[in-house]
């Protein structure tokens, strides 16, 4: 066997796109897979026909291995120019067409042996092309044509795109222009140049790039891919070259010095060098590289630097404000989102986004398949990725990821987790210098979103704590006052009391004075003076109403439990709550019997509860009126009760008001919440105060029923007094 490099070449190829082929069979799910899948089986025909053409010695089995090479060849120009139309997306296929005809005449020609050469004996090695006409060097040139309008149809497209598809398209240019300076190489010794055609080992190289990008969704960065291809050949062509280059020039001296054993030398260079051969691939590969991505190290260090101080921060909006502005301006993208987990309302809700004008998805509820897709891989998505997979596969749960991605405008998104716990999820956009994220990229923002997480959940710990602290501090502020609601109704009663008597007396005076003689104008004044007097003694009664009505509900109810009737309740209710809602305002309607049995309760805490049932279904009847401005609305409290068993009454409060959001309903009872939202906002103690006044100091029962925007429906359940 006439052991050579075209041979070597030659079987490489075949080889490496025989791996590649059957990769494809496995891998490959669509039309543009299958068409790759075909070019890489005629490059297996190529390249074994250039190894079979280079190890004979029959001239006319070179013929015949000769015409199977030409046919592959020819062909793969055709295929490659269809798949530059399909993967640019053209619609018109017309210049494939004719390349195809070119392709499939050539071919015919030459079985017909009407291509006009012969073969010559090169390098006294092996057989190839000599014209004898125009007609071979025709079929080169156009094979270059095509090849070199396919490579103008991926440049031109590469121009235009961004992205992941825009470094796809680099490798396929950069692949096949490797791989078509290798092939050119095959047509030098038919134009008379009789130079070795050793760029056919390049081909191989090319079949390996293109593959890589044709299949892989996650693709490296071009320039990685080329600096580790090229540190990796020039390492591994030293380690094989210089051994083979003492071996060939120096063999005579080398038998001269050791004799028979002369090959060990070489051999023993050769294992030297592929023992530190590993060693000086990654010392030369990270030394390019560190070179070449100098400014994306850069902004790699920057972010993990930035990630280490973020838990300093306190205020959230600040510290979310600082992540965007970071990730923006370090890494230079178009857009940046940060969207965190509510764990009350199940729902992503969108917290900060640069610019702030562009076009987002306020929130995702907890059924989304995408927050469910985030919460259970825990990985970054690449939108080109998931687009790919979804062209490919077809399956819901793609293309909702799809979608969502491209309303989002996302490039990446990178989910951000404590431990387990799911904190929410960074969009990002492309980059604005066109260039993709690569791997490196999606490990430094999972670092940072980590490091993210656990700064917001101490930022989210410090914001309740404080404003717990805040509300904390309200109440004990109101408790102070009803402490001293004793000797504050003593002092106003008495001051009450004084102007009682001093408006008594005046009012005495002025009826025991002779006023016949006065004129008009005086009789008028005496008059309205008498009057006014009159209404002063009105309100002194009404203000100490207002103070014994304000000194029973602040009062502890102590006394325990007792037999009480509902409208008594009801009525203590309405003495205090008249001087906060506006009954006249609205409909307060009773619907139940009088001969309803007594509940077994403590007046004070039952005054509580009902007057803050009564104070939040007003409050919500003035959010309807002023939100949705209904013409014809008028705000309506029903109170229904009725005896559901021997031992419970139960007690409805429904309102007409603006109703509560689903997204608050599991929260409606927690403390310090409340959904006031005029200048009349309460502690948010209301609600939850009254759970524990009707579950555990009356050992009863509160529900609640709601639908925003129609009303709110309190359902209680209340021991009988026996």
């Amino acid at each position: 066997m006439n052991l050579n490099l075209l041979a070597i070449s030659g079987i490489l190829l075949s080889v490496t796109c025989s791996f590649l082929t059957i990769i494809l069979l496995i891998y490959g799910r669509n039309d543009f897979h299958r068409l790759w899948t075909l070019f890489n089986s005629f490059c297996i025909i190529w390249g074994y026909g250039l190894f079979r053409i280079a190890i004979t010695h029959n001239i006319s089995q070179a013929m015949y291995f000769w015409k199977i090479t030409n046919t592959a060849g020819i062909f793969l120009a055709a295929i490659f120019l269809h798949i530059a139309y399909v993967f640019c997306g053209k619609t018109s296929f017309r210049s494939v067409i004719v390349a195809y005809v070119l392709v499939f005449s050539f071919s015919i020609l030459d079985i017909f042996n009407l291509l006009n050469y012969k073969l010559t004996l090169l390098y006294n090695t092996f057989y190839y092309i000599k014209p004898l006409g125009p007609q071979y060097p025709l079929v080169s040139i156009t094979w270059l044509l095509i090849i070199g309008y396919a490579l103008y149809v991926l440049f031109k497209y590469y121009l235009k795109i961004q992205g992941f598809k825009r470094n796809q398209a680099l490798y396929l240019f950069a692949g096949t222009l490797v791989g078509a300076l290798g092939g050119a190489t095959h047509f030098l010794p038919i134009f008379g140049f009789n130079i070795y055609p050793f760029g056919q080992l390049g081909i191989a190289i090319y079949g390996a790039i293109a593959t890589y990008a044709v299949l892989r969704y996650r693709i490296l960065d071009i320039r990685i891919a080329l600096t580790r291809t090229g540190v990796f050949i020039a390492v591994y062509t030293l380690i094989l070259g210089a051994p083979f280059i003492l071996a060939i020039k120096y063999k005579n001296k080398l038998i001269e010095l050791f004799g028979s054993y002369w090959w060990i030398i070489p051999l023993g260079l050769m294992g030297l060098l592929a023992t530190i051969g590993p060693f000086l691939y990654i010392y030369f590969q990270r030394k390019a590289e560190n070179k070449i991505f100098k400014e994306q190290k850069r902004y790699q260090s920057t972010l993990k630097q930035a990630s280490v101080g973020m838990t300093r921060i306190k205020d959230l909006k600040k510290l979310l404000d600082l992540i965007a502005h970071i990730v923006t301006k370090t890494v230079r993208i178009s857009y940046a989102a940060i969207y965190l987990y509510d764990r009350h309302t199940k729902e992503c809700v969108l917290q900060i986004s640069r610019p702030k004008g562009k076009v987002n998805i306020p929130s995702f509820s907890s059924g989304n398949l995408f927050i469910d897709w985030l919460t259970r891989e825990q990985e970054p998505i690449v939108y080109e990725e998931i687009k790919r997979k979804w062209e490919d596969t077809k399956t819901d749960i793609l293309r909702v990821l799809e979608e969502n991605m491209r309303l989002l405008g996302a490039a990446v998104i990178i989910p951000s987790f404590l431990e387990n716990k799911f904190m929410g999820f960074f969009v990002l956009g492309n980059k604005v210098s066109g260039q993709i994220y690569t791997p490196d990229d999606l490990d430094v923002f999972q670092v940072l979103a980590s490091q993210a997480a656990l700064a917001i959940e101490n930022a989210q710990f410090y914001a309740e704590v404080k404003e717990m602290n805040e509300q904390i501090a309200q109440a004990d502020k109101m408790a102070t006052i009803g402490t001293m609601a004793d000797g504050l109704s003593h002092q106003i009663n008495n001051r009450f009391y004084a102007l009682s008597l001093i408006a008594g007396d005046s009012i005495d005076t002025i009826k025991l004075t002779d006023t016949s003689k006065c004129t008009p104008e005086v009789k008028a004044m005496i008059d309205n003076i008498n009057y006014a007097l009159g209404r002063i003694q009105t309100n002194v009664i009404q203000g100490g109403e207002v103070v014994r009505g304000l000194l029973k509900y602040t009062r502890k109810g102590d006394e325990g439990l007792e037999a009480l009737k509902l409208n008594d309740i009801i009525d203590n209710t309405l003495e205090m709550v008249q001087f906060k809602v506006k009954l006249n305002e609205i409909d307060l309607i009773r619907e139940f019997p009088e001969d309803l049995p007594k509940i077994k309760g403590n007046m004070t805490q039952l005054n509580e509860a009902f007057f803050n049932f009564i104070d939040n279904a007003y409050d919500a009847i003035v959010e309807r009126r002023t939100t949705l401005k209904e013409p014809d609305y008028r705000g309506k409290i029903t109170i229904a009760a009725k005896q559901i068993s021997d031992d419970y009454l139960q007690i409805i409060f429904q309102d007409n008001g603006m109703g509560i959001k689903d997204d608050n309903n599991r929260k409606i009872f927690t403390p310090f919440f409340t959904t006031k939202v005029s200048s009349r906002k309460g502690t948010g103690l209301g609600l939850y105060v009254i759970r524990r006044i009707i579950v555990e100091s009356h050992r009863g029962k509160i529900e609640f029923e709601t639908e925003y925007k129609k009303g709110t429906r309190f359902v209680l359940q209340l021991p009988i007094a026996k």
